[in-house]
């Protein structure tokens, strides 16, 4: 029995052993052969690499404005378990803790000094090694902040961690907003933040976290790549421009509580987009860019009859003056019947009446007698014209337009008479304002753009020059006779009275469809207003379109009373604009007389510096100012002319006309002692010049 027992010890004694060397073994195997595996393994479920988002490029107007820009915010962490703050038994953070906790309540004004100080207090005693503090700091806040009492020992001493991220921003608002865009994290971009994306988002770098607890992380130092911030933009957009653009179209919106519109200024000889304005009715009746109509195909109305003239004309089918009878106004085909906007009398126009009064019946009648045996030769101008293809602007999400062929299953006997005047057809705007710039640039197509180039650190990466779309879109003859048409249309036909006393030309045409309004049709009688042309008439250089949608059975729609305005406004203030004397006579038209400027002007100062600037802006003058330092300048017989101030010694100066700094000089030097009110240049002076100077003077300057 003993021996049995002692057996079975012996047994278990024997089998504790080589389980405990099995164990060692496992042990010294894990660490030893496999030790680097089971630590990375430990490290990646503690660490971890996460983006680090590149900042965006920035778009540009071509006049150098910012136009989408990121602004950087800031997230504060601390880290209170940093070995220069714990250090010496927390030495440091109880020395600076209470300035530290005075500065922060006077920057974000949140809570009181004390309150700042417990909550401090409390996260260090918790040891927290990723505690928010602040977030979304402006630059401004975080510049403040580097400068507080342990703050500014640096990152390892006081455990203060900076988190950087970005807001995309547009500094003008609904300026240009649709056409410069968006850029969104939880959805798709639009308008040029979309078209160049890949340019503009750069490359996101990376940096290694360690997990810490809740789901938070700090950031392991020295472990990171920087990220490659993106590209910018330079549009072809100019803001002064686009402003007048934005604002004469909602002024006009607003005034006729109109549904939708957009406006498009193009330069003529290159193509550039010089102001796209889209501004649609929010809920609350405020208008906001919200869709880009500018490339929204729709039914474009008599704006379209500009192609089918051309069409008759290139064919040598008609000529100007033959004639067509208006019917009146009205004309039945088929079973349908064509009305014209306004009534006209019974009798025969010409082809260019017909154009300019803008006769429905007129162009289907035309079109009728022409091409009704072959509508394909109609269509095939249109194809030529490229109105059956997208403009191919950089900007994503333009409509494809439809051109109808014979082959078209919804072709009818009545299609071919309502395309002749813009209906049973979808264009853009902007692809109608693209022909009639061709039209303006001596039958040269240019393709529209809005970008001029892609600058990365301000060296040029991308650049985008002028593209000829069609080199020629008709003869020269057919030209001719397009552009008399236009400018008739705004002398003598639609549109004689919005350009009436224009000290410019223009050559344009007005339209007004009728369009559906959905599942109703066309039962709420809602008219598209619209108005294309360029100007100036006799040396072009700009064209526009604006095209605007009304409300249901608005009282003001046809296009020269609600589109026809706004274009004039643009026009008018884009024209003034134009100040180099050398090139007005290009511009203003014949019949338009200019005056001599009849306003007045008067300035004083130092002789020497108005006469530098008078040269630096190569304005010619008279001097008479006899070498003499201080003088007056004031226009006589429409010439500037300098001539001397007198000043006495002991006496009052007159400084009046002159800058603040200049007057200042005179007072002090005659130990006047000077108030001064307002700014600019001095209008009033409370002692009157020449008046003796007592002891302790004191004088007021009033400033304009």
């Amino acid at each position: 029995m003993r021996r049995d027992i002692l057996w079975r010890v012996y047994l278990c004694f024997l089998g504790i052993v080589l389980v405990c060397v099995a164990v060692l073994g496992k042990v010294f195997y894990i660490q030893q052969v496999q030790g680097n595996y089971w630590r990375g393994m430990s490290d990646s479920l503690h660490q971890k690499y996460v983006d680090l988002s590149a900042e965006r490029g920035t778009i540009y107007s071509e006049d150098g404005n910012m136009l989408s820009t990121s602004i950087p915010y800031f997230n504060i962490y601390i880290d209170f378990a940093a070995d220069g703050l714990r250090e010496k038994n927390g030495k440091r953070f109880k020395e600076n803790v209470d300035s530290l906790s005075g500065c922060l309540a006077a920057l974000f004004k949140d809570q009181s000094a004390a309150a700042y100080k417990k909550e401090l207090q409390q996260g260090y005693r918790n040891e927290d090694r990723y505690y928010s503090l602040h977030r979304n700091l402006t630059f401004d806040q975080y510049k403040q902040l580097r400068d507080f009492p342990l703050v500014r020992q640096g990152r390892n001493k006081s455990g203060f961690i900076t988190e950087t991220s970005s807001k995309r921003l547009n500094p003008f608002g609904l300026l240009a907003n649709r056409t410069i865009g968006l850029s969104r994290s939880n959805a798709q971009n639009v308008g040029l933040e979309r078209t160049y994306d890949s340019f503009l988002k750069g490359e996101n770098g990376r940096r290694l976290v360690r997990y810490m607890a809740a789901g938070t992380y700090i950031p392991v130092e020295g472990y990171e790549i920087d990220p490659e911030n993106g590209k910018d933009i330079l549009t072809t957009i100019d803001v002064n421009t686009q402003d007048i653009a934005e604002n004469a179209l909602l002024e006009m919106m607003q005034e006729n509580d109109c549904e939708h519109g957009t406006c498009i200024v193009m330069e003529v000889a290159t193509g550039k987009i010089r102001a796209m304005a889209n501004l649609g009715k929010q809920s609350d009746g405020t208008y906001w860019e919200d869709l880009n109509y500018a490339i929204r195909a729709s039914e474009p109305g008599s704006t379209f009859k500009l192609a089918t003239l051309l069409s008759l004309l290139e064919d040598q089918a008609v000529t100007l003056n033959d004639h067509v009878n208006l019917e009146g106004g009205k004309w039945k085909v088929g079973k349908r019947t064509v009305y014209d906007a306004e009534k006209h009398g019974q009798g025969e126009y010409t082809v260019q009446q017909a154009f300019e009064l803008s006769s429905n019946v007129g162009m289907a009648k035309l079109a009728m007698a022409h091409y009704a045996r072959r509508p394909e030769a109609f269509v095939d101008h249109l194809k030529k014209l490229r109105l059956n293809q997208i403009t191919g602007i950089d900007l994503a999400g333009e409509t494809q337009p439809i051109i109808k062929s014979p082959r078209s299953r919804s072709w009818s006997a009545t299609t071919l008479p309502w395309m002749a005047f813009g209906y049973e057809v979808l264009v853009s705007p902007l692809q109608t304002l693209t022909l009639y710039n061709a039209v303006a640039n001596h039958g040269e197509m240019m393709k529209p753009y809005l970008v001029n180039a892609v600058q990365d650190a301000g060296g040029i990466e991308k650049e985008n020059r002028p593209v000829e779309l069609i080199n020629k879109i008709c003869t020269d003859k057919t030209l001719g006779e397009l552009r008399t048409c236009l400018e008739g249309v705004c002398t003598s036909g639609t549109a004689k009275a919005v350009f009436k006393n224009s000290f410019y030309s223009v050559a344009g045409k007005t339209g007004t469809a009728l369009v559906a309004n959905g599942n109703r049709g066309y039962a709420d009688h809602i008219y598209q207003s619209s108005f294309v042309g360029y100007f100036p008439a006799n040396h072009p250089k700009y064209s526009c379109v604006v095209v605007i949608k009304n409300k249901p059975f608005a009282k003001k729609y046809f296009g020269a009373l609600v589109a026809a305005p706004v274009f004039r406004e643009i026009a008018d203030k884009l024209m003034s604009l134009e100040t180099d004397n050398s090139d007005n006579s290009l511009y203003v038209s014949s019949n338009f007389l200019i005056k001599k400027d009849s306003s007045a002007f008067y300035y004083a100062g130092c002789v020497p510096e108005m006469k530098k600037l008078l040269q630096t802006l190569d304005m010619p003058y008279i001097d008479s100012s006899a070498g003499k330092e201080w003088g007056k300048m004031y226009p006589a017989h429409d010439q500037t002319v300098i001539t001397t101030k007198t000043e006495e010694s002991k006496r009052v100066p007159d400084v009046k006309g002159m800058g603040l700094r200049d007057a200042l000089f005179l007072m002090e030097s005659q130990d006047i002692h000077v108030l001064a009110k307002g700014s600019g240049k001095v209008t009033r002076q409370s002692i009157a010049p020449g008046t003796a100077i007592g002891k302790n003077q004191k004088l007021t300057l009033e400033l304009n």
